[in-house]
């Protein structure tokens, strides 16, 4: 029985049988005319979701609710929302993907094109496909030239810790022990609440935003002793490191660096660090990439192979270190 329309407290509703499915729900309008075009168009994408899939009628709105509901990464998703709003997931491409992000970011650099465009757009689409709404997509990222990042080392963290120390800024002098000895990025170091820590198990759990995952990350001592100064009540959902976010840490880093006297490097230096002394080590990149929290070892082949080209490396094959 195809979709009809009837009246109920002044405003139409629809009923009726499409494929085999009982529908039934409000149209919102008191104008029979407009009702019937509503049940009309409902009716017609019953009928192609039954014959096509469900992903034929399915619209990128409705796949970013679903993202959103399952508390994924939102940053960047209301621009890319706004841009594609009910459109049909089947409708759009990669290459129409990469077309937003230079519209919604005229002039931005290639990175910023690939985190803040193509990113949560492949993320929500992907993330509907996981649950068998729609097929997954694939969109090719702007080319990025891979720079070499400056690590920070343990002398210039040590250097860092004690000035931060001196001026009795504990929780600072932890925060920057803490990711250096675990490479934890700024903003899941700032999320650790006390909760997540267990100094005597010398461990921490540390919620993985970027790739929505967690790992135990092991505390070295002098991570532990840092943390141990820290003055705090120690309550399970208090911050550890008492910033409400990552962001909040960049004057008060600046000036401890500056009163330091050591070379101006950003938090994620640390996480830097980490990588490069861990290689430099003769640590293998799988291991690095694990305890470190990155998604797969290619990331960190790309981005630190440099502290893998000292030359003489080769001296080992005649077992000199």
């Amino acid at each position: 029985m195809p979709l009809k329309v009837f009246k109920r407290n002044k405003l139409y509703s629809y009923r009726g049988t499409v494929a085999g499915r009982r529908l039934r729900g409000p149209t919102g309008t008191a104008d029979k005319r407009i009702a019937e075009r509503i049940a009309a168009e409902i009716e017609t994408k019953a009928w192609q979701s039954h014959l096509d899939g469900p992903g034929a009628t399915l619209t990128f709105a409705q796949a970013a609710i679903a993202y959103r509901q399952a508390a994924r990464d939102d940053r960047f998703l209301d621009r890319v929302e706004d841009y594609w709003k009910d459109t049909l997931i089947p409708k759009i491409t990669g290459e129409a993907i990469r077309q937003m992000a230079r519209k919604l970011y005229p002039g931005a650099a290639n990175a910023t094109l690939n985190r803040q465009g193509i990113v949560p757009a492949q993320a929500i689409i992907n993330y509907a496909a996981d649950l068998e709404w729609c097929a997954r997509i694939r969109v090719k990222r702007f080319k990025v030239n891979a720079k070499r990042k400056t690590p920070a080392t343990r002398g210039w963290v040590e250097a860092f810790a004690q000035q931060a120390a001196q001026d009795e800024l504990h929780h600072l002098a932890a925060l920057c022990l803490f990711m250096f000895g675990t490479g934890a990025r700024r903003g899941e170091a700032c999320a650790l609440t006390w909760g997540d820590v267990e100094l005597f198990q010398k461990k921490a759990v540390i919620n993985q935003t970027k790739i929505d995952d967690q790992r135990v990350a092991h505390l070295s001592p002098p991570v532990v002793a840092a943390l141990a100064n820290i003055p705090s009540n120690r309550k399970p959902d208090s911050l550890v490191f008492q910033y409400a976010s990552g962001e909040s840490v960049g004057q008060v880093w600046n000036n401890v660096i500056e009163r330091a006297g050591i070379e101006k490097l950003s938090p994620h230096c640390c996480r830097h660090g980490f990588a490069t002394s861990m290689l430099q080590a003769g640590i293998d990149p799988k291991t690095v990439a694990v305890r470190g929290g990155w998604k797969d070892v290619g990331t960190v082949m790309k981005f630190y192979t440099h502290a893998m080209d000292d030359p003489t490396v080769t001296d080992v094959l005649f077992g000199t270190k």
